[in-house]
Formats: C-alpha cells, structure tokens, sequence
C-alpha cells in the first residue's frame, strides 16, 4: 500500500501534467454537446475517371493520396473507409488536420472529390473524437488512465480521512445513482 504522502504526490503530479489534455477534452466536449463543432475551409471539384467508382477502399485510397499528393497536402490522420449512402457510396477520410471524400457523380467517369480543412478549434474536437495520428492516441489513453488513477486516488484519501469518510461514501452513492438517472432519461 502506498503511503499518504506518495499517494499525494502522484496525485498532484499527474493532475499538473495532463490539466492541458484535460481543458481540451472538457471543452471540447462540453461544447460539442450544445452543437458547437467549429469550421472547416472547404474545396470540392470535380475529376474525370479513366473508369467508374466502385466502392472499393483498395481503389479510392491510391486516389485520394494522388489528389492530395497533386495538391501538396498531408494525409489525414485518421482512418479512411467506403460509407453505404442508401444505393450509392463515398470515400471518407477524416483526420485531425483535414477530411477528404470522393464520391460518385449522376457522370460515371466523374467524381466529387471535397477537401476539408479543420478550422482551429475544430482540429481540437477532431483530436477529442479520435481522428488524430497514432502519438495523439497513445498520449490520450494516457490521460484516460491518468484521470482514472487521480479519481481513485483523490477517492482512497478522502476514504482514509476519517472526517471525510462518510461523506465519501455518500457522495460515491448519490453519484451513482445520479449517472444511472441521467443515463436513464437520456
């Protein structure tokens, strides 16, 4: 069992270390649920196709790295994939940085291609929703694990202070109970 102190410590360090991810994640998030998503800088034109679209990832990947390539831009950073539009289809590739799709036009030999990028508040949400590069998922399951042990650990204090035990206690429960109602009305 680790002592109060050192208990303390990590606490403290931890909470310093990842408040700038947390600011982030809590902004980000407490705004996008009242639909504040922020901007993208849009492009979209029109290319002409030696032969028609077929919803195939193998295909429309080369292609949107040419078009970019063409244009001088990065990859984005996230994952790319072929989304079914009720009998039709698009090419999407979101990142942190940018999202691109191709899709289809009412031409054959003619595809939409839209080239998104993020605004600066929007490249945050696009980081909160996971659509950064490997390093910024890495770092954010970091924070995820270090907000759990600063929650555990400010928890396991308050439950050894005996003047804070019972309201400890109390709080965990009405807690509880709170989340579930939320979660429940939701």
């Amino acid at each position: 069992m680790l002592k109060r102190q050192d208990l303390m410590k990590i606490h403290v360090l931890l909470a310093a270390f990842i408040l700038p991810a947390a600011l982030m994640f809590f902004i980000t998030g407490a705004l996008y649920t009242w639909g504040v998503k922020g901007g993208y800088d849009t492009e979209t034109y029109t290319i002409t196709l030696q032969q028609p679209l077929q919803p195939n990832l193998d295909q429309l990947l080369p292609m949107a790295q040419q078009q970019l390539a063409d244009k001088g831009l990065s990859l984005p950073t996230g994952n790319a994939g072929v989304k079914k539009l009720g009998t039709s289809f698009a090419f999407s590739w979101s990142g942190s940085n940018r999202d691109m799709s191709i899709s289809p036009t009412h031409d054959p030999l003619k595809a939409r291609v839209t080239i998104k990028d993020t605004g600066f508040y929007r490249h945050f949400v696009q980081l909160h929703k996971a659509k950064g590069g490997v390093a910024f998922k890495v770092y954010a399951a970091f924070f995820a694990a270090s907000l759990l042990l600063i929650l555990l650990s400010g928890f396991v204090m308050a439950w050894q202070t005996p003047k804070l035990k019972k309201m400890t206690m109390l709080a965990s429960v009405v807690g509880t109970a709170f989340f579930a109602l939320m979660a429940c009305i939701a």
